[in-house]
């Protein structure tokens, strides 16, 4: 705690004007000038860097938080607990440089609140003012690393073009002198922060960094940093390497040319300079529902915000069902469907959404197993990690898209416009050609019922966090019902209708599980940290 040399009272950062203000007579301070002060004691930052913070560890998972603050805190930002965390003075490294907020909370209220208007699906609960008043500021360790690429380069390419009926292949060798340098690519050293959350919270604008002084943390708290540089170093010269190959295409003697095979980072002279300990600064708010915790992120230089928002199946079902019925009005009204087509079309939506939800499962198998957090496999599995490292050495790997329930939704709905859209063109086109595609049609969805059923089935058993597979395996029935049904060729509909039935059913359940997939994606279970309880000072 730092105090004021005024009249003793406590000082805290104050973001409109940078810096320490007093909570009692108002006077307006410089960090640095509370650079050799604790509270109200001399103190001198030791030979090796450490500095002196209080450690708030919760009882609950074991996540830490530091702080300049002796006062007991009383919510854990990563589980989502009220309780009273244990605490404990504690000798931390001395970060470089950090990003001061320039984002107050009131930032946070409004660019949360334009968000959470938009997600018509997300439980009321993260509507309520009380969560939204629950932002925390946390500053996340950073590695930035500084990348240099000097010397001679000599990379084959080829250049093709086409003469009368000939492709001709010419071979070149780019040469040149290179001289780049890359400042600050940064990455989280915190394996308690998701990578994810922070590529989406991405980019921080490293001219704001400045020398650290721990009077930026009074009135903040800091995560610890746990995970090594080396963890990332492999990533960011190997972005520094993409990024040069992408500035050399622009070059008007190499425009016309490709590289033949990779550009790897040694082909570009790529080394790693120098690695500095950085702070970012994050607001952070955590939504917790039973065993799973959703996060609220926000850029705390720029105003970026990244948000985990569920979807509440309630709200989903009860809307759904209110754009069912006019859908249901025009379809009755404009399009006419004989009982034969509408048990194929019951068949291929039952399909589509069988896929999604494999796919949905599949997304779920690369998160358990943590393939896109490097922070949580270097905690947990080194060696997995190493093997990662060394794939992406030699091919870059293409950043997955964010999730949105929106999106989610448009997709859904995307999909099932097609498949309707095809069974009313496709007898059109049976009629043209004179050629039934009745049983080939059948062949191929029973196939792809059962294929999509096998992927699923996979996923789901290498995951524990799978809600299930009740609506792929109902699908597998209603699509096989459907085949014997056309084959059979009943004179009463009612066969047809009780097939299309038992279609519409397997596509309602497995809707259900594509959304309990959803909320499993964008939650996290409650973080188990390998340190439990906090009474920790014997």
């Amino acid at each position: 705690m730092f105090s004021c040399p005024n009249c003793g009272g406590n000082v805290r950062f104050d973001i409109p004007s940078q810096k320490l203000s007093c909570e009692y007579c108002r006077g307006k301070f410089s960090p640095y000038d509370f650079e050799s002060k604790t509270g109200d004691a001399e103190e001198t930052v030791s030979s090796d860097g450490n500095f002196d913070v209080t450690v708030f560890t919760c009882p609950q998972c074991g996540g830490e938080l530091l702080g300049t603050d002796n006062a007991a805190a009383a919510f854990c930002s990563f589980c989502g607990a009220s309780t009273i965390l244990y605490s404990r003075i504690s000798h931390r490294r001395r970060p470089n440089y950090i990003i001061t907020f320039q984002k107050t909370k009131e930032d946070c209220r409004q660019a949360y609140s334009a968000l959470i208007k938009k997600a018509i699906f997300a439980p009321k609960e993260l509507k309520d003012p009380q969560y939204i008043d629950s932002f925390r500021g946390i500053y996340m360790p950073y590695w930035a690393f500084y990348i240099t690429q000097k010397g001679p380069v000599d990379i084959p390419a080829t250049k093709e073009y086409r003469r009368g009926d000939y492709v001709i292949t010419d071979h070149y060798r780019l040469q040149g002198e290179l001289d780049c340098y890359y400042k600050g690519l940064s990455y989280d050293a915190s394996s308690s922060f998701a990578d994810s959350i922070s590529e989406e919270l991405a980019p921080y604008d490293l001219k704001g960094m400045q020398p650290f002084t721990p009077a930026y943390l009074s009135g903040f708290y800091a995560d610890t940093a746990d995970v090594a540089p080396s963890v990332y170093q492999p990533e960011a010269e190997l972005t520094a390497c993409s990024e040069t190959a992408a500035r050399l295409g622009t070059i008007p003697q190499y425009s016309d040319c490709s590289p033949a095979g990779t550009v790897t980072p040694e082909l570009l002279h790529t080394k790693t300079a120098q690695v500095d300990s950085t702070m970012f600064p994050v607001w952070f708010m955590s939504y917790r529902n039973r065993d799973r915790v959703a996060y609220v992120t926000v850029n705390g230089q720029t105003g970026k915000i990244a948000a985990d928002l569920p979807i509440d199946p309630k709200k989903y079902a009860v809307s759904s069902l209110l754009l069912a019925i006019p859908l249901f009005v025009v379809f009755a009204l404009f399009l006419t469907l004989l009982p034969s087509r509408l048990l194929a079309l019951s068949a291929v939506l039952a399909l589509v959404t069988a896929a999604i939800g494999a796919a949905e499962l599949s997304a779920i198998s690369r998160k358990a197993a943590f393939t896109e957090d490097r922070g949580m496999l270097y905690r947990n599995d080194r060696q997995k990690l190493e093997e990662i490292n060394r794939k992406r050495k030699s091919a870059a790997v293409k950043q997955r898209p964010v999730r949105s329930a929106g999106a989610l939704a448009g997709l859904i709905m995307a999909v099932y416009f097609l498949a309707i859209t095809g069974m009313v063109v496709l007898p059109l086109i049976s009629r043209a050609i004179s050629f039934d595609f009745t049983i080939i049609i059948w062949i191929v969805l029973l196939i792809g019922m059962i294929t999509v059923f096998f992927i699923g089935y996979g996923k789901a058993c290498r995951t524990p966090e799978s809600p299930g597979m009740a609506g792929s395996i109902c699908g597998c029935i209603a699509v096989a019902l459907g085949a014997g049904i056309t084959l059979l060729n009943p004179v009463s509909d009612l066969w047809y209708y009780g097939g299309t039935a038992a279609g519409l059913a397997a596509v309602i359940l497995t809707v259900r599980d594509v959304i309990r997939c959803y909320n499993v994606l964008s939650t996290r279970r409650l973080p188990q940290f390998d340190r439990q309880g906090g009474d920790d000072n014997a």
